[in-house]
């Protein structure tokens, strides 16, 4: 039933040797809750820390993390992306931002391990620089959002 066991039950990385090479894509969301007092400094657009200005690092982090999920993530495959978008959406009625990140490859295998490490670590990385405000924050509602190419597609409800 799992991918990631073989006829022992032990782990394994599943062989794509037999699989075409496909476009494929995947795009995860990570939602994070913000205390008032972080979000009203946000409503200002950028906030430049000590460590640099917030949502660019956590956008670069993002990337930097997409592409090191084989090595992060047991048993996934290591992968050449050919594209990597981290994007940032506040929400200000709600105290929240959306950090999206939307992942391409011509490959064997999907990258949708690489879009929900992206939102992850970007997610993570804003938390680290935004703490010196407030240990209030809440990273919640990470999900696969799309995912296309390879068996079957998947479009979140």
């Amino acid at each position: 039933m799992f991918s990631h066991l073989d006829a022992q039950n032990r782990p394994a990385m599943v062989n794509v040797g037999a699989k075409p090479v496909t476009k494929r894509t995947a795009h995860a969301v990570a939602i994070v809750s913000l205390p008032h007092e972080l979000a009203a400094l946000l409503r200002d657009g950028e906030i430049a820390t000590k460590k640099g200005p917030i949502f660019q690092t956590a956008s670069l982090a993002g990337v930097m993390g997409a592409k090191k999920t084989g090595e992060l993530i047991p048993l996934c495959h290591p992968l050449a992306l050919d594209d990597c978008q981290i994007e940032i959406i506040p929400n200000f009625a709600r105290n929240e931002i959306a950090i999206h990140c939307r992942v391409e490859i011509h490959a064997k295998t999907g990258v949708e391990m690489e879009a929900l490490t992206g939102a992850t670590v970007a997610a993570l990385t804003f938390y680290d620089m935004a703490k010196a405000v407030t240990h209030g924050i809440e990273i919640k509602h990470v999900r696969l959002l799309e995912k296309t190419g390879g068996k079957r597609d998947y479009h979140a409800p």
